[in-house]
């Protein structure tokens, strides 16, 4: 099973969502495929994500999280041990968002929701200083991300096998060049160890 977490504002409707969803409907594999429409609160993210992958084996099981979808995604993976794939993830995002607290719009649908100030605590209780085991994290990062750091994403995703991209931007526009890689992570090209 693959379980993709759009980032903060974004829906399953996001250019990544959907170039994976096309791509493992072509493969045959469009039932193995989640992309759940996450809720503004952290913790209620984190909980609909757990009732979704409730029961499944680590060893079949991956995470790809986008931007803030990556923050969710690397503290699922430290819960369950299943492999992560982060897309410019988010590496300390309670002080980045702390300005979107209050009412804001969704990316894809223009639909106003409120961001909580709690949800910064709900965001704190999810940190991870260190990856415990950087070989079942692949961390992809470009360079030219307008939105985060990827010197920090380098940094806090250290040890792991990690695809810097010079240039590109935050949403990954040449995402295309890099889904065969993906996917054959989360295929187990790597063995876990």
């Amino acid at each position: 099973m693959i379980v993709y977490l759009h980032g903060f504002r974004s829906s399953p409707q996001s250019f990544k969502a959907r170039l994976l969803n096309q791509r493992l409907h072509a493969l045959g594999r469009g039932a193995d495929y989640l992309c759940p429409q996450l809720p503004a609160s952290p913790a209620g993210a984190i909980a609909l994500v757990q009732s979704l992958i409730a029961g499944q084996s680590p060893q079949q099981l991956t995470l790809i999280g986008s931007s803030l979808g990556g923050y969710y995604a690397t503290w699922l993976a430290e819960q369950t041990g299943c492999r992560a794939v982060l897309l410019n993830p988010a590496v300390s995002p309670p002080g980045d968002l702390e300005k979107y607290v209050g009412i804001t719009t969704g990316w894809h649908d223009g639909q106003p929701f409120e961001f909580k100030r709690e949800y910064i605590a709900e965001l704190q209780a999810l940190a991870v200083q260190h990856i415990s085991q950087p070989e079942r994290y692949f961390l992809v990062a470009a360079t030219g991300d307008e939105v985060l750091d990827w010197c920090d994403m380098t940094r806090h995703y250290a040890g792991a096998r990690q695809l810097v991209i010079q240039g590109s931007d935050h949403g990954l526009s040449g995402f295309a060049d890099q889904i065969d890689a993906v996917l054959a992570f989360c295929d187990g090209a790597e063995p876990l160890a």
